[in-house]
């Protein structure tokens, strides 16, 4: 069993079977420019504390995953220099090297079920890629073989949604929309694709989570939540930034884990900060969510 690094908080909450919830650190490491990026991982962590649930930002750190960071940790993530950006599939390469890592939605996954958290809040996880469809994000391959529920706003809307949406039922992956009946598009709560299941409450999210968990089916739950409408985008707008965005990524040859950070970084700078706030937005949102579905959880566990 690979050792997972566990703050003293979070050593706590899991040992007295408290609610906890994971955050990852791309968000920290690749998402958002120093100083805000520190802020922001503060605010996320200080919602899930307001509802009652245990922050645990998940990284590695100088090879050894960790779940739970103290403010330098943040802060060494967050000013750049030898920090890379980590899937899954790297997690094994970041421990015989020594290296620091922000996590992405399936290394975060991956360390925590490892610690034992059940519960994850991200920005929007990966997909299908617009194109020939050959680029498929870890994401949902981890989300077909890794038992968390992940909270989050939405597929990127810089990737293909339908085509990720049938990928996801392909995996057996149960998709929940939270109240709304449209599946939402990260920056937009709008995405033309229709919520395969809409619910309405964190405790009946949580229930189902159980339930899923109970007949070892082994898939993750996605769940998705839309932006707040004040805080959501023009659909139509930020439909054009994006396109642009897309084609200046295609001409200069960048692929890969690299396209995302870059087209993050060009919507900010085309929006004049728009993007970013929206963002910051979901994030927080998401947070909110995961940690009322991990505090019902943990009642009905208690319950039974």
């Amino acid at each position: 069993m690979t050792e997972i690094r566990l703050s003293d908080e979070v050593a706590a909450a899991l040992a007295e079977a408290r609610p906890v919830v994971a955050l990852e650190s791309t968000i920290i490491s690749h998402g958002m420019p120093w100083p805000r990026n520190a802020e922001v991982a503060a605010e996320v962590e200080a919602a899930v504390r307001a509802e009652g649930a245990v922050p645990a930002t998940v990284a590695v750190i100088d090879g050894t995953p960790c779940a739970g960071l103290d403010a330098a940790q943040i802060a060494r993530l967050g000013q750049g220099g030898a920090v890379v950006k980590a899937a899954s599939r790297d997690l094994g390469l970041c421990a015989v090297r020594g290296l620091t890592a922000g996590t992405t939605v399936s290394a975060t996954m991956r360390i925590a079920h490892l610690a034992g958290i059940g519960t994850f809040a991200t920005g929007g996880i990966g997909g299908v890629h617009r194109g020939d469809g050959l680029d498929v994000s870890a994401d949902l391959t981890e989300l077909a073989v890794t038992d968390v529920c992940v909270v989050c706003a939405g597929v990127k809307s810089i990737l293909d949604i339908p085509r990720t949406i049938e990928t996801l039922e392909t995996l057996r992956v149960p998709v929940l929309v939270f109240g709304a009946d449209e599946f939402p598009a990260f920056y937009t709560r709008r995405s033309g694709v229709a919520a395969g299941e809409r619910v309405d409450d964190a405790a009946e999210i949580a229930a189902i989570r159980s339930a899923h968990a109970a007949m070892s089916l082994g898939t993750g739950l996605l769940v998705a939540n839309p932006i707040p409408e004040a805080d959501a985008l023009d659909p139509d707008a930020i439909g054009g930034t994006i396109e642009a965005a897309l084609a200046e990524a295609a001409a200069r040859g960048i692929n890969g884990k690299e396209v995302t950070p870059f087209l993050l970084g060009r919507l900010n700078a085309e929006t004049d900060g728009t993007a970013l706030a929206a963002n910051i937005a979901l994030v927080l949102n998401n947070a909110r969510l995961a940690a009322r579905i991990a505090v019902a959880g943990t009642a009905q566990t208690a319950r039974s």
